[in-house]
């Protein structure tokens, strides 16, 4: 049986990364942070309401997806100034993986881009990407 043989990626054993809740990535643009029906319970719970209170006030529809809601000026409904994410503990696999997102880890220059917004990329712990985000697609 033949082997496929992985050809290492740009960041070689890793790339370091520490959350300082900074917000830059939480903040100042509308997009989307999906989550599942697990990650809803979760956050229903970490609020102190049930699923069905915490979509109505926490969620939005988006086609056939579901996404937490934002305010007006982009933010994240649960990232609070001076504080940061509030519900950090059980934020969804989305936030959880970042920044080893397929766009941010395609090249050193994508990693570099986003390192100008994220002061967290490039200190604290070496993690390598597959590890820390399971659904990276590995290309041979």
């Amino acid at each position: 049986m033949k082997r496929t043989k992985f050809k290492r990626p740009w960041w070689g054993e890793g790339l370091a990364f520490e959350c300082t809740r900074c917000g830059h990535c939480c903040t100042g643009a509308p997009g989307f942070v999906w989550v599942d029906t697990k990650e809803i319970r979760k956050l229903a719970a970490r609020v102190g309401t049930d699923p069905e209170t915490f979509g109505r006030r926490y969620l939005r529809r988006v086609g056939d997806r579901i996404s937490l809601i934002e305010r007006t000026n982009g933010d994240c409904i649960f990232y609070r100034d001076g504080e940061g994410c509030t519900v950090y503990e059980d934020r969804p696999l989305q936030c959880r993986t970042y920044p080893y997102w397929p766009e941010v880890v395609r090249s050193r220059a994508d990693w570099e881009s986003e390192g100008r917004r994220c002061p967290g990329i490039d200190k604290g712990t070496v993690r390598d990407p597959y590890d820390a985000n399971p659904d990276l697609v590995r290309f041979p």
